[in-house]
């Protein structure tokens, strides 16, 4: 753990990194509404902006300072997941996946992490954590095969990384588990096959395409366990890294939203009257008591998220985020905050009028990103069952 000294030091130097970063983005704001077909009909982010999120310091931002990444605190860094994602949700989450795949990065062993990063710390990574590889021991490791979906950013990552089921025999299964064990394992991009696989209904430029392996030789150095694997360098973002991922993508969710309801307000703004309408928006009561509501919903959904956190950021900073307790509870705060959000933005589709069913409407684009990044395992509803399970050993016998 380091000292208070130390832990004063790297907030000051996050903070700071943190708001030249978010002055970047703001630069970028009248940019970014003019690419979105091309981006969109490319089905990826244009090489021209990942070198641009590159030079913002996006994909260094959870980087060790001692490697020459900007380390910065996990609500420093979601700040700017947020304000990526309010100007594009594509955008957004192309840089959630870049930028957390460090977080992950540590917990390899050493040498493999050092060849990640030797040519500097702006190293992209990507990949699936579906675990729909196979894993047979050889001689210098193992024999991995499988095809992996989602892997969003694969077309511009230097590494990829898959998921795989071991064997009951051989030496990753010792301490054989209740479930089948899981590990993760990361290569080159070059020696993956990536299959052109996303059409998607949102989320359409993050190139979430498959990824694919064929009989290749892994060695054992490439491979690490999320659960249980120690990371190779200090710091609080490193120790939990299972926590820490499903609150990027309540700050994803939020921007989103964000984005939507800034474009609905300035679509009320221009003086539309729809259609049989007694007056314009703006003037109309209705209408201002329907934003009203919605953007409360927002602020309760950004509060949420805040609170949450903030006790995951204290836990990390005292060594103790490592918790089924603490991991359920981001978990519940993703998967509220995103249900939250896509009702946000169905409500601000609905209040546009047919206006927003044109592709040129921002308002659909905004619509069917949520419904896309809310299907994503860490904040699909289906995991509040997880959170029950936990209240339920906690209360303890029920009385008759």
């Amino acid at each position: 753990m380091r000292s208070p000294d130390q832990l004063r030091d790297t907030s000051s130097s996050s903070r700071d990194s943190d708001q030249a970063a978010l002055a970047a983005i703001e630069d970028m704001a009248s940019e970014i509404p003019a690419r979105v077909a091309e981006i969109e009909e490319a089905r990826r982010l244009p090489l021209d902006l990942v070198n641009k999120l590159k030079s913002i310091g996006i994909f260094r931002m959870y980087v060790p300072r001692s490697r020459g990444g900007l380390e910065l605190s996990l609500p420093a860094g979601l700040e700017i997941i947020t304000a990526l994602s309010r100007l594009d949700g594509s955008l957004g989450w192309t840089a959630l996946i870049g930028s957390n795949t460090a977080i992950v990065a540590p917990l390899l062993p050493r040498e493999t992490y050092e060849r990640i990063y030797q040519n500097g710390p702006d190293a992209i990574m990507a990949g699936s954590a579906q675990p729909t590889g196979t894993a047979e021991p050889t001689s210098g490791g193992w024999r991995v095969s499988g095809r992996w979906p989602f892997a969003s950013g694969c077309q511009h990552a230097d590494w990829l990384i898959g998921f795989c089921r071991m064997p009951e025999t051989g030496k990753p299964a010792a301490g054989s588990r209740e479930q089948p064990m899981v590990r993760g394992f990361a290569l080159p991009a070059g020696e993956w096959d990536i299959k052109d696989t996303w059409h998607a209904v949102g989320l359409k430029g993050t190139g979430s395409h498959h990824i694919e392996l064929q009989d290749v030789i892994v060695p054992e150095d490439n491979f690490f366990d999320l659960e249980t694997s120690v990371p190779c360098v200090p710091g609080p973002l490193y120790e939990a890294a299972r926590q820490v991922l499903p609150l990027s993508h309540g700050a994803f969710s939020i921007g989103v939203a964000e984005g939507a309801l800034d474009e609905l307000v300035a679509l009320a703004k221009t003086g539309r009257q729809q259609f049989q309408a007694a007056t314009p928006m703006r003037d109309s009561e209705t209408f201002q008591y329907e934003l009203g509501r919605v953007a409360a919903d927002l602020k309760a959904a950004k509060a949420y998220h805040q609170a949450q956190l903030a006790e995951h950021w204290h836990h990390a900073l005292a060594g103790t985020l490592k918790s089924e307790a603490l991991l359920a509870q981001g978990t519940q705060a993703a998967i509220w905050v995103a249900t939250t959000c896509v009702r946000v933005a169905d409500a601000c589709f609905a209040l546009a009028g047919g206006n927003a069913v044109y592709e040129t409407s921002p308002l659909q684009r905004r619509l069917r990103d949520l419904h896309a990044g809310a299907q994503h395992a860490a904040a699909q509803q289906r995991h509040y069952v997880g959170v029950g399970k936990l209240l339920l050993k906690r209360a303890g016998p029920t009385r008759q």
